[in-house]
């Protein structure tokens, strides 16, 4: 019998069979700060169970065993059908049957009010720790439902099916099913984000319309149903495709492939024709894009909430892994160096997390408060850019801290990095987000101004505010706005950070964040000369030590 070579030590044990909400101080602080006590306890027992050894792997596998594509059945009819993993339809049940797809509609699909959106970030903000590629038909769904109310009828008979808290997997009509998931098609290979150079073209067909085109990007697409737009004799429009026709035949969506992608890969993503596809009108012909634009809305704060997710996971695995690996005598969590390095990462994720969740907070009032409506229209755009943009760079840094063990595959921080991408660039990539932020401040700018006043009274004892306040005032009114609108988006997403840190609270935190990020500071992670004390408060709030 042979003999061991080597005994293993000095490595840090699996950072699973943990509760994802009891170790995270600043989220733990956010729900109490914007949606209360009452949702504590229950968010204690998701946080534990997406927390398992049971739903890393459920996450593992369903990266690993990507979808296939099924375009024919053994007697050559088209199917066009996407098989997943078990672990992919295990990961959609945990998340349907928790509300992540439907919980911030009440049950006539309005608006629930607060907290319901702030309750569900803090949920999707957990899940997107452990799996984020199966959020995307989530967020889809969840989101459609803003647009379906502008088909009355469809709302009628389609809402219920969104609102089930039931995943049914199953390939069949609609009608049939207990609960549905929503997708959308709105790029085409000519236009990409200039969807009003969309080819697909749309003809009446008594109530309802044939639909004759292409999407170069048909996310999820074994949902029961998309959102898309296409060229109707009136201009752009929004139509609802369904997966089978009324006689119970498949649509004519055919899928020509599915993306291979970088990451994202437990969700798949597909290459679609429309030969005469079957859809309804959802809102008047030709104001397709006001349509669908109810739905990107929410889609873009679920992006920055999923980011700021994998920046979360990433700091934990960075940290558990610090407190358990010695180096030079020490472990690597007791040297100032690391030290400094973990610290900065622990304070730009507590202006991410408070951002994200008061931005939840603004959705949650803003059908009563118009000062919330317009921070919501102001700030999305403006917290997905910075939030989203930030993010591979961070888990990038959380990697190193592992060494060579943070760059393979067990240790999950590589999918992660590849992951990140994907949420700065879906609903509008970074210039977009910009330019979306320089059309509100064109056509509301007093709207705009009483936002800005808002974010200085809330910052008001923090350093480094009014400096910044003249920094986007200036470079708003520049003759090339539009050139500086980067910097301008970046400093307005750090402005509205801090000012959601001082609002939640504690405010120490709040002025070293105003401090180091408002403030100049190096290009890099660990050179904003944090104090040790600073550092080690930081660092216990980030993860409690076991």
């Amino acid at each position: 019998m042979a003999a061991d070579t080597h005994t293993v030590f000095n490595q840090s044990p699996a950072f699973v069979d943990v509760d994802l909400f009891a170790l995270d101080r600043p989220l733990q602080e956010a729900v109490a700060a914007w949606a209360g006590k009452a949702d504590l306890a229950a968010l204690d027992g998701f946080g534990h169970r997406w927390g398992s050894a049971e739903m890393a792997e459920q996450a593992r596998l369903a990266n690993v065993h990507p979808p296939i594509l099924r375009t024919f059945d053994a007697k050559g009819f088209r199917r066009d059908q996407v098989e997943f993993h078990p672990a992919y339809h295990r990961l959609m049940t945990e998340s349907i049957a928790d509300g992540l797809h439907a919980s911030p509609w009440s049950g006539d699909g309005r608006p629930a009010g607060a907290p319901a959106e702030v309750a569900r970030a803090a949920r999707f903000y957990i899940a997107a720790q452990v799996e984020a590629g199966h959020l995307c038909p989530i967020t889809m769904t969840r989101a459609a439902v803003a647009a379906l109310h502008s088909a009355p009828d469809l709302a009628e008979e389609w809402v219920p099916k969104v609102l089930s808290r039931i995943y049914d997997p199953l390939f069949v009509p609609w009608w049939d099913k207990v609960g549905v998931t929503l997708g959308m098609g709105m790029t085409e290979k000519q236009g990409g984000t200039d969807v009003r150079a969309n080819t697909t073209r749309a003809e009446a067909d008594g109530d309802a319309y044939r639909i004759t085109g292409h999407k170069w990007f048909l996310s999820a697409p074994m949902c029961d149903a998309f959102l898309v737009l296409a060229q109707a004799p009136a201009g752009l429009t929004c139509f609802l495709m369904p997966r089978f026709t009324l006689e119970g035949a498949p649509n004519r969506l055919m899928l020509q492939r599915l993306k291979d992608k970088l990451g994202n890969r437990s969700n798949a993503s597909a290459e679609v024709e429309f030969a005469n596809a079957f859809a309804w009108r959802v809102g008047e012909e030709g104001r397709g894009i006001a349509t669908i634009l109810q739905m990107v809305q929410l889609t873009r704060l679920d992006c920055a909430i999923a980011s700021a997710g994998l920046m979360r996971m990433a700091l934990a695995q960075a940290l558990h892994h610090a407190r358990h690996r010695a180096v030079f005598g020490r472990l690597l969590a007791e040297q100032p160096l690391m030290q400094s390095v973990l610290a900065d990462l622990a304070l730009h994720l507590e202006g991410a997390v408070a951002l994200v969740m008061r931005l939840a907070r603004a959705f949650d009032l803003a059908a009563d408060s118009g000062a919330e409506a317009a921070r919501a229209r102001l700030l999305t755009p403006a917290v997905k850019y910075w939030v989203c943009k930030t993010a591979p760079g961070f888990i990038y840094e959380a990697m190193e801290c592992l060494g060579g063990n943070g760059y393979v595959e067990e240790t999950s921080l590589a999918r992660l990095y590849r992951e990140a991408p994907v949420n700065a660039i879906w609903e509008g990539s970074g210039n977009v987000m910009c330019l979306d932020v320089l059309r509100v401040l064109a056509r509301e700018r007093d709207v705009a101004e009483a936002v800005f006043e808002d974010l200085a009274r809330e910052a008001k004892a923090l350093p480094m505010v009014a400096e910044t306040m003249r920094f986007i005032r200036a470079g708003l009114d520049s003759a090339e706005a539009e050139a500086h609108a980067r910097a301008v988006v970046e400093r307005l997403a750090q402005l509205a950070a801090a000012a959601a840190l001082a609002e939640r609270g504690p405010t120490d935190i709040a002025s070293l964040f105003a401090r180091h990020r408002l403030g100049a500071r190096g290009d890099t992670y660990g050179t904003g000369a944090l104090t040790a004390a600073e550092a080690a408060q930081l660092i216990a709030r980030a993860l409690p030590e076991t």
